[in-house]
């Protein structure tokens, strides 16, 4: 009998409402349990650091810290919690802001209680997830500013591997043991990415394995 992993999630929204919805919604679900709630992004790190959940359901607008802050906090003191961006807002300005900050999905607040659930899901286990609606506009958003960025032609199958880890969010040790080789490696295939495609943000990596259609049957939409 396989015993089914049950995965922590924090819940860090202002609106007291909506905490209180999606929790009714995510622990409706049998491998889902909600162990905290924040209102604000310094209360969210705070709770992050002493509770270590699975995933953080995080609102991108709070008042004080706010969904970006607090991500990119949480990246430095608690790198192995994984950030659910939850927004209102659809613009693709506010998906490479969270993307950047080292959020691991991003779904937007209109989404069904199911599709949440998903998301939660496929972050947790590594993966990256974008809200189908706000991952056509990122795939079809030219790379500003990159005039140098050069096609997937100036890739070897290699580079194109490692570019496809680390837009799904895999850490340079992870790549490294599912391709076979050493960080340093991985380390100079990363170099020689961001020289040919003048990418230097894993938001931008994220928008550019998009654009090639890299990621549309991957974790993104799965």
């Amino acid at each position: 009998m396989t015993i089914m992993k049950t995965l922590q999630v924090l819940i860090a929204d202002d609106h007291s409402i909506v905490r209180e919805g999606l929790k009714l919604l995510l622990e409706a679900q049998p491998d889902l349990t909600v162990v905290g709630e924040a209102s604000r992004g310094e209360e969210a790190c705070r709770m992050a650091e002493e509770l270590r959940p699975d995933v953080i359901v995080m609102d991108v607008s709070m008042p004080g810290l706010g969904g970006a802050g607090a991500t990119k906090r949480l990246q430095e003191n608690c790198p192995e919690v994984k950030v659910l961006a939850l927004s209102a807002y659809e613009d693709e300005v506010y998906v490479r802001q969270l993307l950047a900050a080292g959020a691991s999905g991003y779904v937007l607040k209109r989404t069904a209680a199911g599709e949440i659930a998903r998301a939660i899901r496929v972050v947790a286990d590594g993966g990256l997830y974008l809200d189908p609606f706000v991952a056509s506009k990122v795939a079809n958003s030219p790379i500003k500013g990159r005039p140098g960025a050069r096609g997937s032609d100036a890739l070897s199958e290699r580079e194109r591997e490692v570019l496809r880890f680390t837009a799904r969010g895999f850490t340079n040790k992870e790549i490294a043991n599912l391709l076979g080789v050493s960080i340093k490696t991985v380390e100079t295939y990363k170099a020689r990415l961001s020289r040919k495609l003048d990418l230097h943000s894993r938001a931008d990596t994220v928008r550019y394995a998009l654009a090639q259609g890299w990621l549309q049957n991957e974790s993104v939409n799965s």
